[in-house]
């Protein structure tokens, strides 16, 4: 009986300390519990960085699942303002995110990246596309992004920037699609965000435009009003613009920092 006695208290003892003491960072561990998921609407030229983002997230914030809405940034925002499901919304521009701001459906907007345009042409360069000026060629199809969205708008102010007169054969909704377009050879060129070729690799070839000649945009980041988690969604828009990982990976993707 001597014997027991002291080995309970022991794990009294034991028990008790991890009560006051839980963990190292302040937080009881929930068996089996669930996942807090985010649902992130991103303009369609985020689509491959975010991802590799988000794994960085979660593997901070382990007990975390990330879903992406990927579409031109006026989609996502106008889905934003309607009422569908979101916790984050990051844009390709600041016009489109202070729509959100203006209607109080997002919240604090930060800048994390910056983006400029490249034209893009299918592999091999049938057109031979060799500047902005052949873009005005007689029969050459050009595409370009709807002036409604980002690199739409983006794709308008370089033409007028440069005196072209162009005649786009299409107006895609977003870049993505309109890449895929030059990609199948269906257009002779597009003009798209450089980041957006440098995603495509191979598939396609691309014309540099000079400093000079070019214009960018700003991406904004910031937290929808409706969220259910605000704390974890707070954290990783910070997380995108704030951090050395983050703004690593946006780097190694092409995007140049917004400041």
């Amino acid at each position: 009986m001597n014997k027991i006695i002291p080995a309970l208290l022991a794990i009294v003892v034991t028990v008790g300390l991890g009560a006051l003491f839980p963990s190292a960072s302040g937080a009881t561990t929930k068996p089996n519990a669930q996942p807090t998921v985010l649902t992130v609407s991103a303009a369609a030229s985020l689509t491959d960085v975010f991802p590799v983002i988000a794994d960085a997230f979660t593997k901070r914030f382990p007990n975390t699942v990330i879903k992406f809405n990927f579409a031109g940034s006026s989609t996502v925002m106008n889905q934003v303002i309607a009422g569908a499901p979101a916790d984050i919304i990051a844009t390709a521009s600041e016009p489109t995110m202070q729509i959100g701001v203006d209607s109080k459906q997002v919240l604090r907007p930060l800048f994390f990246a910056r983006n400029s345009l490249a034209i893009a042409v299918p592999a091999g360069n049938p057109a031979n596309i060799k500047n902005l000026a052949d873009l005005q060629r007689t029969g050459t199809l050009l595409g370009v992004c709807d002036t409604a969205v980002p690199c739409g708008s983006a794709a308008a102010q370089l033409f007028t920037k440069n005196k072209l007169n162009v005649t786009p054969v299409t107006r895609e909704l977003d870049v993505r699609s309109l890449l895929g377009k030059v990609i199948s050879g269906d257009l002779d060129a597009g003009v798209v965000y450089a980041t957006d070729v440098k995603a495509a690799g191979s598939k396609v070839e691309f014309v540099e435009i000079p400093i000079k000649e070019n214009v960018t945009t700003v991406y904004p980041i910031a937290m929808v009003a409706q969220s259910q988690s605000a704390v974890l969604s707070n954290r990783f828009v910070n997380f995108v613009r704030f951090s050395n990982t983050s703004q690593g990976i946006l780097r190694a993707f092409g995007f140049a920092k917004p400041w």
